[in-house]
């Protein structure tokens, strides 16, 4: 098993469903006692926050850098950087360490071709949404074109993500706008969900909807523990 590296805390909320998913796959791979060899560096989201909303990402991008050169030093194999938002930097990050960073959008990418859906709306921050890294990413290099709420619906996402969710707080007023906001989705063409922060898996699921859905937490962290167990190509290197 090759440790994985994970920066993680954006937010916390979501990194504890990373290590929760990658042991449960690691015990039922292995069986046992097995758990993942993992290691994590959990930075303070309220300066990442900070960064996105001034538009400074190249602050932001220093502090994950630093983030993952510490976990290089400390054995990582791989990086797996557990938010699909600070993905925006990601080509930062590689070129300043020598891992390979396991990318979220690639992993989500696969589901999507295997579930066969060719329009999955993309629900996430507005970072996400409106920044062309994501989609770009996934059109450029899977095929895949993707679908965005309108801008009332993006803002509302984007809010109940940083004033609920990242908070832990879930109530069922925000999963109904949530539901809504697919809804108006499914009627502009989408066939399949992405869910594309971290955080959505925490109010909403595949059981409330009957196109695909994609859980971009559970998505990554499956990736990255196909990685680390060697089931990948790379991961055989």
């Amino acid at each position: 098993m090759k440790p994985i590296g994970l920066i993680g805390g954006m937010s916390w909320q979501s990194t504890v469903l990373y290590y929760q998913h990658m042991n449960t796959i690691a015990q039922q791979r292995l069986g046992g006692l097995a758990s993942a060899d993992l290691l994590l560096h959990s930075v303070n989201f309220a300066e990442i926050a900070a960064c996105q909303h001034a538009g400074d990402w190249d602050g932001a991008a220093r502090h994950l850098v630093t983030s993952a050169q510490g976990l290089e030093r400390a054995g990582a194999k791989a990086l797996v950087l557990c938010t699909n938002t600070m993905h925006l930097v990601a080509d930062q990050i590689e070129a300043a360490c020598a891992l390979p960073l396991i990318h979220i959008a690639d992993a989500t990418a696969g589901a999507i071709q295997q579930a066969g859906a060719q329009r999955p709306l993309l629900l996430a921050t507005r970072f996400t949404m409106e920044q062309p890294f994501y989609r770009q990413r996934l059109r450029e290099r899977h095929g895949i074109e993707t679908l965005i709420p309108e801008e009332g619906d993006r803002a509302t996402v984007h809010r109940v993500i940083y004033e609920e969710l990242c908070n832990g707080v879930i109530r069922p007023e925000s999963k109904q706008a949530y539901l809504d906001v697919i809804e108006r989705g499914q009627q502009a063409g989408a066939d399949g969900l992405i869910m594309g922060c971290t955080e959505i898996t925490l109010l909403i699921g595949q059981g409330d909807f009957s196109i695909p859905v994609f859980d971009t937490t559970r998505i990554h962290a499956e990736a990255a523990m196909a990685y680390s167990l060697g089931e990948t190509e790379e991961g055989r290197a």
